[in-house]
């Protein structure tokens, strides 16, 4: 069984069974890690104000089985960063890779959506419309393409990145 230590920022939470949550996190040594908190959904847990999307807290987890979220401490809110860009980046980032400027840029709020993608090898500078060829002002997640705002506005609401 291996223990870790890692400042995290709740990037997603989601309901596992009746009282259990699945929790994906972006931390500053780790990357990107998904683990369970068991009855983290209690009134009475001492988990649930700590792992809400949006909060920085210090967590320690281990890897037994999965990964279990055994504790975590609320040390602040994610700069200037909102819960639909938290949701795109729990999409986005790959499991266990770190990215210290993502992190710093997250922490520091100087968060941009062409930076981030730019960091992550999607690099919108020069980027055109996959459909009708024009500059790129928006980001489809689930196909990976960059397009246009009039060809984005036919898009899902909830796969487009306006940059």
């Amino acid at each position: 069984m291996q223990e870790y230590v890692a400042n995290a920022i709740v990037l997603r939470k989601d309901s596992l069974r009746d009282l259990d949550g699945r929790y994906s996190f972006f931390t500053d040594r780790f990357g990107k890690i998904i683990g369970k908190a068991t009855s983290s959904r209690k009134i009475v847990s001492k988990l649930a104000p700590h792992l809400e999307p949006g909060i920085v807290s210090r967590v320690r987890y281990v890897e037994k089985g999965g990964t279990q979220i055994v504790d975590a401490l609320k040390i602040g809110r994610a700069g200037n960063i909102n819960f639909l860009d938290l949701h795109f980046l729990a999409e986005l980032l790959p499991e266990g890779q770190p990215e210290s400027e993502l992190w710093g840029m997250i922490v520091d709020g100087t968060f941009s959506w062409p930076d981030a993608l730019a960091l992550l090898g999607w690099d919108p500078t020069g980027a055109h419309c996959a459909t009708c060829g024009r500059a790129s002002e928006a980001f489809y997640t689930r196909r990976q393409e960059f397009f246009c705002r009039t060809c984005a506005a036919r898009l899902p609401r909830d796969a487009v990145i306006l940059l």
